[in-house]
């Protein structure tokens, strides 16, 4: 019978259907329904599935609140006030603006949860910055940029963590909670590499700001440095759910650009709606389609067949972790992060459950291994951003690319190696045990 092949027809036609040319959530609903109907189920399981999963799911309304903040944010003039005070922070070292490059992202991560917002707000202007006059070399400058966004995702807060908490039943606040020191531990090895880079190559210092502008400087950039502060202090005390958190972050982004800074109008504002609904709808697509697929796959067991394959090779929690870090590393090279987080990590997951590896540490381990992709070429989606804001060639970037690729590697391998990077925070707030 044609039901018995339904699974390789699924998968076959999702290659043919994103072959042609369309979009991959597209693909999947079109290859998920015809699944249904060669399996002899109800096609209505589908639009079942994509309400329950979508609109029936109250964590999933976080993201396109994260992205409206993060919107707002980039509109507003808060970008200005950040480099300010990152200037004033680290601009007196070696390779200054570099450095402000890597600690800018890392504040702009607590506003955004966007490697893209990151690379395409923040990480436009100093990229240009860098460039301007040839201070820096426009590889460098580039590749830089294009690697310190990846901590956005990893930084409180973060959509990618978001949509992994949707997908393994996982906490957000914990998952965000978890997610800090990895983050830190990756700004701190990008500083120490271009403080080297910037020695060997003579990098140019910053102009040394006055120590009376201190004080304004940093009294300016507080407002918006709350952000992350109210975001993680409201989860924690209780205050409000990490979906509530997301629509205080954005009412708080509103208050700043609108009130506090009137850098808002409303044509402003009705750009930054068109923009978070395009970008949502993506999103909602996405999912909707990962929904109706990963019911077929979960349909035809193939989660619990991957266990067992893993098993049969007698795979303890460190070959697992290892297996599952050079497939990710390598798939990020030709996917983009919605699919890989979507489609093929609720495959790995009941495995790790079962091998006692803890679903939060495992969540941080893939959501970093993931951004390394965004990196990778010859996909690395960054890469191609950054090109087409700056107009920095690809070739310039990909030569500077790989040390940065090998830096955050290493820290991959420690994070993976040693959970307690990760789980050390949450624990130490109760939330583990």
């Amino acid at each position: 019978m044609l039901a018995d092949y339904a699974l390789p027809i699924l998968v076959v036609l999702l290659i043919v259907i994103t072959a042609s040319g369309l979009p991959f959530s597209i693909s999947m609903i079109v290859a998920s329904i015809f699944y249904l109907l060669v399996s002899g189920r109800d096609v209505g399981l589908a639009a079942e599935n994509v309400l329950n999963g979508v609109f029936g799911n109250f964590v999933a309304l976080a993201v396109p609140l994260f992205i409206f903040a993060a919107n707002i944010m980039e509109s507003g003039k808060i970008t200005e006030r950040l480099l300010k005070f990152s200037l004033a922070m680290v601009g007196r070292l070696p390779g200054g603006l570099a450095q402000v490059n890597v600690v800018t992202s890392l504040i702009f991560s607590g506003m955004s949860g966007s490697a893209i917002s990151d690379a395409a707000g923040v990480g436009k202007v100093v990229t240009g910055m860098m460039i301007d006059k040839n201070r820096y070399p426009r590889g460098f400058a580039g590749a830089l940029t294009a690697a310190t966004a990846v901590v956005g995702p990893i930084f409180p807060p973060s959509i990618p963590l978001v949509f992994y908490a949707l997908i393994s039943s996982t906490s957000v606040g914990v998952l965000f909670l978890a997610g800090v020191v990895p983050a830190l531990i990756v700004v701190l090895a990008l500083c120490i590499y271009v403080q080297i880079v910037a020695i060997r190559r003579k990098f140019p210092v910053e102009d040394t700001i006055p120590w009376g502008l201190y004080p304004v400087i940093i009294l300016r950039a507080v407002p918006p440095l709350m952000m992350p502060v109210i975001l993680l202090g409201g989860i924690y005390s209780g205050a409000f759910t990490p979906t509530e958190a997301a629509a205080v972050s954005a009412f708080y982004a509103l208050v700043l650009a609108v009130i506090a800074y009137r850098s808002m109008g409303f044509a402003d504002f009705y750009k930054v709606v068109r923009e978070t609904v395009k970008t949502t709808a993506v999103v909602t697509l996405v999912l909707g389609g990962a929904f109706i697929f990963n019911y077929a796959i979960a349909i035809e067991r193939v989660p619990q067949m991957l266990y067992e394959f893993l098993v049969g090779f007698d795979m303890n929690q460190w070959t697992f972790l290892l297996f599952v870090n050079i497939l990710y590393l390598l798939l990020g090279c030709f996917l983009d992060v919605s699919t890989i987080m979507l489609v093929i990590t609720p495959l790995f997951i009941p495995t790790a459950a079962a091998l006692g590896i803890d679903l939060h540490h495992f969540g941080v381990v893939v959501v970093f291994n993931m951004m390394i992709g965004l990196i990778t070429p010859p996909y690395g989606i960054l890469l191609y951003i950054i090109k087409a804001l700056n107009g920095i060639p690809l070739g310039e970037m990909i030569r500077e690319i790989w040390a940065l690729i090998a830096i955050l590697i290493g820290v991959l391998i420690l994070i993976t190696y040693v959970p307690e990077t990760v789980l050390w925070l949450p624990r130490a707030a109760g939330l583990l045990n």
